[in-house]
């Protein structure tokens, strides 16, 4: 197993230079320049060219590529044309509120989509089935803007003075404080190499830091503010987590080491939870885990519906900015999420699979 996890971590180096040279080409194939988004009318020839010099934009595509791998491999993003800070402390402030997102609507899906493939799969072609797989079509095909629209629409105006109004957009509400759980605590901690620690990154997150600070107030508004845009990115990975892991129940329950059980006088509920379940997950865990990275993708277009100032707003003003730092900044910190992910769900896969965990 040693040797398998040593040979995805040496494979997974060319990927990560392939994005980073991707992420790079793709930023200056946009077309337009910097100078004449951000400046406008104001963008005259002499400007640009200061422009220019000043953010290193005359020098040769080549010299510009290898002063971006550089910098990323010393761990600098470099800076935002448009907002004049480091992409660094951009990310610090927006990228908490988007893993927050994306967790909770993982959880989301992981908690409905898994219990209703499996009731499918034990009822397999009943009603129950027929309703859960029509469910799961029809959410695969909805767009996550259009659902948070319409959800948008039901529960902040039609149900609107009822019990199940919930706020359309924004984080918290007015008049909510949130302090730092780390100076709850009375620590005192020393600041890292961009101006921000990993403490500072978990205390944006407001369901943590209202767990670890016992502020159950800021706990229960940050999670009525977190429902819509929760529910509506964790549509699609949902449903295809329920028709996975049907697939994967129907497979396992035809095994002969499932009628083997049935016939030694097993309870159903051992049989199907303790012998059928349990085998079940490993084609689950690549899914859920490859959902995460797809959650974090969906996450940015649910942000602009409900108003959430995380990556997927600045990311938009970045492209629409030709603010090369950000978005090459932002997709490579996603990307090698997405690469470590895949890491960490190949890692899980060995571990279940004893074939590799043998080896």
């Amino acid at each position: 197993m040693t040797t398998y996890i040593i040979r995805r971590l040496l494979l997974s180096i060319p990927v990560l230079f392939g994005i980073l040279f991707a992420t790079f080409a793709l930023a200056r194939l946009i077309p337009g320049d910097p100078c004449r988004a951000m400046l406008g009318e104001k963008a005259t020839k002499v400007v640009c060219d200061e422009f220019n010099h000043r953010h290193g934009l005359d020098k040769p595509i080549v010299f510009q590529f290898g002063v971006y791998v550089n910098e990323i491999a010393h761990g600098d993003f470099g800076n935002s044309f448009r907002y004049s800070k480091p992409i660094t402390e951009l990310l610090m402030e927006r990228l908490p509120i988007t893993v927050e997102l994306s967790f909770a609507a993982l959880l989301v899906s992981i908690l409905v989509g898994i219990p209703l493939g499996v009731i499918s799969a034990v009822r397999h072609n009943s009603w129950v089935d027929v309703v859960t797989m029509m469910w799961a079509n029809v959410g695969v095909s909805m767009p996550v803007f259009w659902l948070g629209l319409m959800l948008a629409y039901i529960f902040a105006l039609t149900l609107k003075d009822t019990p199940f109004q919930l706020p359309p957009s924004g984080r918290l509400s007015a008049g909510i404080v949130t302090v730092p759980f780390f100076e709850t605590w009375g620590m005192e901690i020393s600041q890292g190499k961009f101006g921000f620690t990993l403490l500072d990154f978990l205390s944006r997150m407001n369901l943590l830091n209202a767990v670890l600070t016992a502020n159950w107030e800021l706990f229960k508004d940050a999670l009525i503010h977190l429902i819509l845009p929760a529910v509506a990115l964790s549509t699609i990975p949902m449903a295809l987590i329920a028709r996975m892991t049907r697939s994967a129940m129907l497979e396992v329950l035809g095994q002969d080491y499932i009628r083997t059980a049935r016939a030694k006088g097993l309870a159903r509920r051992a049989v199907i939870l303790k012998h059928a379940f349990r085998n079940a997950l490993l084609p689950l865990a690549t899914v859920i885990g490859l959902s995460l990275g797809g959650l974090l993708g969906g996450a940015v277009l649910t942000e602009t519906v409900f108003n959430l100032s995380g990556v997927g707003r600045i990311l938009y003003d970045g492209i629409t900015a030709r603010d090369y730092g950000i978005v090459q900044g932002f997709t490579v910190v996603i990307a090698m999420f997405f690469v470590a992910l895949n890491l960490i769900v190949d890692i899980s896969y060995a571990y279940l699979d004893p074939r590799i965990r043998l080896n």
